[in-house]
């Protein structure tokens, strides 16, 4: 069974006092090295593949506000039975989000290696690309980007959501700090 449907919540919110992995956690062969990235929903991990030997992300599904682990463990719990439903199909959603990536080839998103359920969540991996975010490149740049450097930075991003449209997969989430 599932663990989507395997997901339980804690009798007590209490019990849900932290959510982020240390260093050290070993999931599957990857060994996460550092927290890069946290949003609402997820959670996203510096890691080392141990069986490809190379740095890889590991975004895990973590809608903190809902959900967390107790202490020294990997487990996800729901702090409360009323987020159930919406922890799961949360869960569901990254999932999916996973799965279509999974499909896609193009140099402007980002590919994800693999994906599964696991520890009450779900968790992908893909490539780790070192860098600054658009929102920091513009805060470094001190001043308005030129039109040529617009349409250099979204002449890419256009073309991988044409490609998306054109599969009727559609990006909700596009940031300039992700």
């Amino acid at each position: 069974m599932s663990p989507v449907h395997e997901l339980e919540a804690v009798r007590a919110p209490a019990a849900v006092p932290g959510h982020i992995l240390p260093p050290g956690t070993r999931l599957r062969e990857y060994e996460l090295k550092a927290q890069i990235g946290e949003s609402a929903c997820s959670i996203v991990y510096l890691a080392w593949d141990h069986a490809l030997q190379r740095k890889v992300a590991v975004k895990e599904y973590m809608p903190a506000a809902m959900a967390g682990r107790l202490a020294g463990s990997t487990n996800v719990v729901v702090g409360s039975e009323r987020h159930l439903d919406a922890v799961k199909a949360g869960m569901r959603a990254f999932l999916n989000e996973a799965r279509v990536l999974a499909r896609f080839d193009h140099p402007a998103l980002v590919k994800v290696y693999r994906f599964w359920e696991e520890n009450g969540t779900a968790y992908m991996v893909m490539p780790y690309y070192q860098g600054p975010t658009l929102k920091h490149t513009l805060a470094e740049l001190g001043r308005m980007p030129t039109e040529a450097e617009l349409r250099a930075w979204l002449g890419p991003l256009l073309d991988a959501l044409a490609v998306m449209h054109e599969a009727s997969c559609y990006h909700r989430d596009i940031a300039p700090d992700n």
